[in-house]
């Protein structure tokens, strides 16, 4: 099997000021705490002979290689990025870093989501992509709007409940 992966769609570089600050911590983290740990455990593994059979130098190494990967693809990533933290000049729109409450046509069910950079996405807490098919379709809406989407699951349908922007930091 061979190294090679296929490369990755581009994504947009905009992210917010929390989602920035995160990205930051955590390759400072990465860089200072973590790295040095697994070096120091690597080393002492390596220490103890047959490294073929040796089951924790060869689970340090890959971790070792995840480390890297990440704090290579942070050190790049970083300097690429845009930090979007201010209010634009119509918040009744959807724009970046909102806060919207829709309803599901079709089963009545509310949801809230705020559109943030790809870097940040997560579902639990409702953070969706600026990339992801539903915020694409939300970008510009108002209050009051509908709008058709194809999802994963199929096509659906929404409206706009609310638009909302967190203060500035």
């Amino acid at each position: 099997m061979s190294r090679w992966r296929p490369p990755v769609a581009a994504s947009t570089a905009v992210i917010t000021r929390p989602g920035f600050e995160r990205l930051r911590a955590e390759l400072n983290e990465l860089w200072t705490q973590r790295r040095p740990e697994v070096v120091r455990a690597l080393a002492a593994a390596a220490a103890e002979g047959d490294r073929s059979e040796n089951a924790e130098y060869i689970y340090r190494k890959k971790q070792l290689g995840e480390i890297d990967r990440r704090v290579r693809y942070l050190s790049k990533r970083l300097p690429a990025l845009r930090v979007v933290d201010t209010t634009p000049t119509d918040p009744t729109a959807v724009f970046f870093g909102a806060w919207v409450e829709l309803e599901d046509i079709s089963s009545g069910e509310c949801r809230r989501h705020r559109i943030v950079g790809p870097d940040e996405t997560d579902a639990r807490r409702g953070f969706i992509s600026i990339d992801s098919p539903l915020a694409r379709a939300l970008l510009k809406k108002r209050v009051d709007d509908e709008f058709e989407v194809a999802l994963p699951l199929g096509p659906a349908r929404f409206c706009v409940l609310a638009v909302d922007y967190p203060p500035p930091d």
